[in-house]
């Protein structure tokens, strides 16, 4: 008799895909499984022992219940993914290292997870020391620590901290850099100089990350500089600025690229507004040509587009000194523009930069929490502060949930 049972239960078992509690779910068994505890190492719940028989199994397809049982509705495979990620994350573990805590601590949050334990601290010597506290064996980890200032140091806990887990045999190690260091030199411009932005793809890789998740990249190239083993989603947070700034009364907005490299970045960004806010009517692009002596100094300065009586928005990937940006935007009021704002994804803000946009003709410059905040950035009146998190852990879940990045964009 049981033999029987066992032959009629097995493709039950299969075919409804919730594994060995299918049990409790066929009311016809639960007469029979009263009789025993378990069954070929099935437990049996108290609720199927108490259960009445109140349909029979189609003999026909074992696959369909009888009347009594509801219906469920159909769902696509990607939503089934996205249901199992959402209930158990899969064995989602998130990480950070000391580069952005607060960050890494708000999007966890926003995924539903408490954030990894972990201890990254220093030897008395200097040396960084890493110790994870709990089992990641087999999970999907996610490390985010962004390689800004003290960049030696954050590069450092990052490499180590991916060692570490790929030792404790993590399954996947996935590393999110809200900010990647050393990425101006992507390429030679003189003789006997690193490519440090690839350089840095190649520890990373060498360590055994499987994927990269950042943002705004200085250069787009560096998706390149990993191998093909080690897909890069390189995410745009202008959308971020993009919701801020199409709530407010713009008028004759003008998007402006403070150099030639970055008018591609300042396009997307001119699209993305006019697509998403069309009460601003038609948005100008503008861009300015500048001649830099060398790193950190601007000579001159020209510009090519009308501004006149325009909300100007210069658009950049990062503020450094913010030398570049306070003479752009005195350049656009010196030809007209009503208002200038600023939107960055990574306010570096080293040495006067901070002080330069606070004495600026800006009316607002806004910037991404890629970078940790100071207390002289708080108290900077003209400087605001923009969450990049909710992008993040979408993007995070979307990658976990085998879902499409490229649709948190459209």
């Amino acid at each position: 008799m049981f033999s029987k049972l066992a032959t009629r239960l097995a493709p039950i078992a299969v075919g409804t895909g919730i594994g060995y509690t299918c049990f409790t779910d066929i009311p016809d068994v639960a007469p029979l499984a009263s009789k025993f505890n378990s069954f070929d190492g099935l437990r049996v719940s108290a609720a199927a022992r108490a259960m009445p028989v109140t349909a029979a199994c189609d003999a026909k397809d074992p696959h369909k219940f009888g009347a009594a049982e509801a219906a469920e509705p159909e769902v696509s495979k990607e939503q089934q993914r996205a249901n199992k990620a959402r209930k158990s994350n899969g064995g989602m573990k998130v990480f950070s290292g000391n580069g952005n805590m607060a960050l890494a601590s708000e999007i966890s949050k926003m995924l539903g997870l408490n954030l990894g334990k972990a201890t990254v601290g220093r030897f008395n010597d200097g040396e960084c020391n890493v110790m994870v506290h709990e089992n990641v064996r087999g999970k999907d980890v996610y490390v985010i620590q962004p390689t800004c200032p003290p960049v030696n140091e954050n590069l450092m806990e990052l490499l180590l901290m991916v060692s570490t887990l790929r030792r404790a045999s993590a399954r996947r190690i996935t590393v999110v850099l809200p900010y990647y260091g050393y990425a101006r030199q992507d390429r030679k411009m003189q003789a006997r100089v690193p490519i440090s932005a690839a350089d840095v793809a190649r520890l990373l890789e060498a360590m055994g990350i499987d994927r990269v998740v950042a943002v705004d990249l200085h250069c787009g190239q560096i998706q390149g500089f990993f191998g093909p083993r080690v897909p890069v989603d390189n995410l745009d947070g202008g959308i971020v600025g993009i919701n801020y700034f199409g709530d407010k009364d713009l008028h004759n907005p003008v998007i402006v690229s403070p150099d030639a490299g970055g008018v591609y970045r300042a396009k997307k960004f001119k699209e993305g507004l006019s697509h998403k806010f069309d009460g601003l009517g038609d948005i100008g692009l503008a861009m300015i040509i500048k001649q830099r002596a060398r790193a950190g100094t601007v000579d001159s300065m020209d510009l090519v587009g009308d501004v006149k009586d325009c909300d100007c928005i210069i658009v950049d990937d990062m503020i450094d000194t913010a030398g570049t940006l306070c003479k752009a935007a005195d350049v656009l009021i010196d030809k007209g523009a009503k208002r200038v704002y600023a939107f960055a994804s990574h306010a570096l803000l080293s040495g006067p930069g901070n002080d330069r946009i606070a004495n600026s003709s800006m009316e607002e410059c806004v910037v991404l929490n890629t970078i940790p905040t100071t207390a002289q950035r708080e108290a900077n009146e003209k400087l605001t502060e923009l969450s990049v998190a909710p992008l993040l852990a979408q993007a995070i879940f979307n990658i976990h949930a085998k879902k499409s990045i490229s649709a948190l964009f459209k």
